[in-house]
């Protein structure tokens, strides 16, 4: 492990980097028997993930887990495997390697034996043809029907397939098939100089940018050795947890909207408004684009501060009596609790993470377990949910933009804080950021955002460039988690089970 002596640890951040000169890579039983003990002893797989052999490397595959032990920092372990290698699936054990085993799989050849569930996760390559041939899930009986909908949505939404297996009205299996937009971000990230990459991150999901801006930054100022200065980060925290407020707007009005209560729905959206232009007048853009880049992030002189303090100070009475509208409405009550139910096992089964596990109790946040510089100074309350249905979801939402509002308005009015001298993005730059990156190393960032853990890994060559880009959003893990929250519950309970989540389609098909 290459120890963090140049930079200060960022707020929400978490950083596993490895000296691959020094690191010997291990057989792949070793690794697989590795990953079993660390998940028997309460690990959280964070990610598994493989590439071709380089050049100079064993013919073959290079396998990488990021497992984040309780109480400590991520710790990676690493692998080398055949082509075709078969190995016993971890899923059996460890349901919440499912989706990990399945993209290994899908991208390198390796096979998860034993594996309950093994199925294209995106149907890339020599299978890009092959959609239509997807295995879905059968339910037999003679009173069962199925009904899909999609990948051809209705009203702008992204592609994908839900296909319902229902006795009457009741849906007994949920299938969803997602991976139809092939856009091989990941093979992107290596077409260009790292310099010209954060507009590529700020897109590969759009209501995420500043969360995939920080995580790539962090990353990539490690492998440099570029020094980032608190004033910077508080920035970057300030742009994050806008962002973080936004979407959560963003997601209650759609709930809302579900459920036809219309006063509530105008509300959020108008609500919204006012946050997302915000971070226009802050860094030019409403979804926080431009706001962070390698080393630098928007100064927020005073001006901007007193423009933020004034708008968040204007907008948290008619949030808060919004949402108590909605909290003691009869009929909001009705349609939410006690649908769409996840118990805190389940969650944990599956390796549900964000929002959705904190709703079914889950304390899963990166912000408290690796609170970094800011939020160590400055923590954020820890907030969970008991009961795991749409009502809880929603309650979580509406808990966590109010404690973001607080901890921004606590931030902002601080006068010992000072923002103003992070440096501008597009201003010239006193001291220019070192594109050169460390040779053979691999550096993982990952950076709760407003779905919960966006992971972005990056590995350089014995020249220091880039040759693999590992991109992980926590809608991979979480979809799952929707269609077993469907079992059982009536086929009209979809939309608000499917808000409640608010997963992101193009943060899965990469």
């Amino acid at each position: 492990m290459m120890p963090d002596t140049t930079m200060p640890a960022t707020p929400m951040q978490a950083l596993a980097a490895c000296d691959l000169k020094t690191q010997d890579l291990t057989s792949f039983a070793a690794f697989v028997a590795q990953c079993q003990q660390a998940l028997a002893a309460d690990c959280r797989l964070i990610s598994l993930f493989g590439r071709s052999a380089l050049p100079n490397e064993p013919a073959g595959v290079i396998v990488t887990a990021v497992l984040l032990p309780p109480g400590q920092s991520p710790r990676v372990l690493r692998g080398h495997a055949t082509p075709g290698q078969s190995y016993p699936s971890l899923t059996a054990r460890f349901p919440a390697a499912q989706i990990f085993e399945r993209e290994l799989w899908e991208q390198t050849g390796l096979v998860p034996e034993g594996h309950p569930w093994l199925k294209p996760v995106r149907f890339e390559g020599a299978r890009q043809g092959q959609m239509g041939s997807y295995p879905f899930f059968k339910v037999r009986g003679a009173e069962v029907h199925e009904v899909g909908v999609g990948p051809i949505h209705a009203g702008v939404i992204e592609p994908g397939h839900f296909r319902f297996m229902c006795h009457g009205e009741q849906v007994q299996h949920l299938e969803i098939q997602l991976g139809y937009q092939h856009r091989g971000v990941e093979a992107l990230l290596l077409k260009k100089a790292p310099e010209r990459l954060t507009p590529l991150v700020e897109s590969i999901v759009g209501d995420s940018a500043v969360a995939y801006a920080w995580a790539f930054s962090n990353a990539l100022e490690y492998l440099a050795h570029q020094s980032v200065g608190l004033a910077t980060l508080t920035s970057r925290a300030v742009g994050l947890e806008l962002e973080r407020l936004a979407m959560h707007l963003a997601t209650l009005n759609g709930l809302a909207t579900d459920i036809a209560y219309l006063q509530a729905a105008a509300t959020y959206g108008r609500l919204r408004t006012a946050i997302i232009n915000a971070s226009q007048r802050a860094c030019g853009n409403r979804f926080g684009r431009g706001w962070i880049r390698p080393g630098a992030a928007v100064p927020i002189g005073n001006t901007l501060r007193q423009d933020l303090l004034a708008t968040l100070r204007a907008f948290l009475p008619d949030f808060q009596q919004i949402n108590g509208l909605m909290q003691s409405s009869r009929s909001v009550k009705a349609r939410f609790q006690g649908v769409g139910s996840v118990s805190m096992q389940t969650a944990r089964d599956l390796g549900l993470t964000g929002v959705v596990a904190r709703a079914s109790g889950q304390s899963l946040d990166l912000r408290h377990a690796l609170p970094g510089s800011v939020y160590g100074r400055h923590p954020l309350p820890p907030i969970t949910q008991a009961s795991g249905d749409c009502w809880a979801r929603m309650c979580q939402r509406m808990q966590e933009a109010q404690s973001s509002t607080h901890w921004l308005l606590d931030r902002l009015a601080d006068p010992a804080l000072r923002l103003g001298d992070a440096p501008d993005p597009y201003a010239p730059q006193t001291q220019p950021f070192n594109w050169t990156l460390q040779a053979n190393a691999l550096c993982i960032s990952l950076v709760e955002g407003v779905r919960g853990p966006v992971m972005l890994a990056l590995e350089t060559d014995a020249d220091g460039r880039l040759v693999h880009a590992k991109v992980q959003d926590p809608s991979s893990a979480n979809w799952f988690g929707l269609a077993f929250a469907l079992r059982q519950q009536q086929i009209s309970d979809f939309p608000i089970c499917n808000k409640s989540f608010d997963l992101s389609y193009c943060g899965n098909d990469l």
